[in-house]
C-alpha cells in the first residue's frame, strides 16, 4: 500500500512543468521558509512573551526531532523509493536513508509546537505548510508516504517532549524571551 500511495503521488512528476516547479520549490525552500517565519514571530506584538517562548519551543522541537531522526537512522536503513524503482526522481539524489523524513520532522515539529502552546491560527497555518512540504517530498520522488508519517511522528513527539521539559517563566526562559 505504501508503494502504491507513493507511486500515485509521484505519478505526475516530470509531466507538468508548472506543478514540478512548485513542488521542487516547496521541497527546497519550504523548511527554510518555515524557520524564517518562526524567527519573524519573535517580534509579534500580541502576547509577546508567550509567543517568544513558543518560538524557542519550536526551535528546540525542530532540533530535538532531527536529533531523534539521527538515532532512528542508526537502526533503520530504508532505501530511497527512486533507488527501489518505486518513484521517478525529479531533483538531485539524497545521500542518506529514506526513513524518517527530516523535512516532515522539521515542519511538523514547528507546527506542533505552535499548536501545543495554544496558537491555533498560527499553528494551523504552519500545519498546512508542513503538509504541503511533505506532499512535495513524495511528489519529487525522494520519500515514501510512510517516511513522511515517521518524520511527522518524530516531529510531534519532539514538540510534546519540549512542551513538557521547557517551561514558561523559568529564569532561563525569562532571560531568552527578554532578548531583543
Amino acid at each position: 500500500m505504501d508503494q502504491e500511495i507513493t507511486r500515485w503521488i509521484n505519478a505526475p512528476a516530470g509531466s507538468h512543468a508548472a506543478l514540478d516547479m512548485a513542488m521542487i520549490a516547496l521541497t527546497r525552500y519550504g523548511v527554510p521558509l518555515l524557520v524564517l517565519l518562526v524567527v519573524v514571530q519573535w517580534w509579534g506584538r500580541r502576547d509577546r512573551l508567550r509567543l517568544r517562548h513558543t518560538c524557542i519551543a519550536a526551535g528546540l522541537s525542530f532540533l530535538a526531532g532531527l536529533g531523534l531522526n539521527q538515532i532512528v537512522l542508526l537502526f533503520v536503513h530504508r532505501v530511497r523509493p527512486y533507488d527501489a524503482g518505486v518513484s521517478h526522481l525529479i531533483i538531485e539524489h539524497s545521500a542518506d536513508w529514506s526513513f524518517p523524513s527530516d523535512h516532515a520532522t522539521a515542519s511538523f515539529a514547528i507546527a506542533a509546537a505552535f499548536l501545543l502552546h495554544g496558537f491555533k491560527g498560527r499553528g494551523s497555518a504552519f500545519l498546512v505548510a508542513a503538509l504541503a512540504v511533505c506532499l512535495s517530498r513524495v511528489y519529487v520522488g525522494t520519500h515514501y508516504a510512510t517516511d513522511i508519517l515517521g518524520g511527522a511522528a518524530t516531529g510531534i513527539f519532539a514538540a510534546i517532549l519540549v512542551r513538557q521539559l521547557y517551561r514558561a517563566g523559568t529564569r532561563m526562559d525569562r532571560l531568552v524571551t527578554g532578548l531583543l
